[in-house]
């Protein structure tokens, strides 16, 4: 249930990102949660390895070229995809930088509302 909720919240920051000038357009909501998974996918399966083979080049950078990568997994949806749209890098690094934020907060959210409940105190 968790999971569900979370890929719909996750469209819905993508469609909220589209009403903001940042070259991301996406047709309908049907595409934002297509592009929701597809992300997330990518970021499960192709952005460890991205990492791994750019490790050098991250460590540089003190971590900072994690942000392009993040870039480069949201052009690679918009490239898969044909209702969900990136305009130029600047727009993919922009908007991965959004999403990430958003999910974030999220992720968050729904950690508070799907809480179990606190353990018991000890003795």
């Amino acid at each position: 249930m968790k999971l569900i909720v979370r890929w719909l919240l996750l469209a819905c920051a993508l469609v909220l990102l589209t009403q903001w000038d940042l070259g991301l357009s996406v047709r309908s909501f049907g595409s934002a949660l297509l592009a929701a998974f597809v992300i997330g996918l990518l970021n499960a399966v192709v952005r460890p390895v991205l990492i791994l083979l750019t490790l050098p080049v991250t460590v540089l950078t003190l971590g900072l070229f994690l942000f392009v990568i993040n870039a480069l997994t949201f052009q690679m949806a918009s490239g898969l995809l044909d209702g969900f749209q990136v305009s130029g890098f600047g727009g993919a690094l922009l908007g991965s930088v959004l999403y990430s934020l958003w999910g974030l907060v999220i992720d968050v959210a729904l950690e508070r509302m799907f809480r179990t409940g606190s353990p018991p105190p000890r003795a």
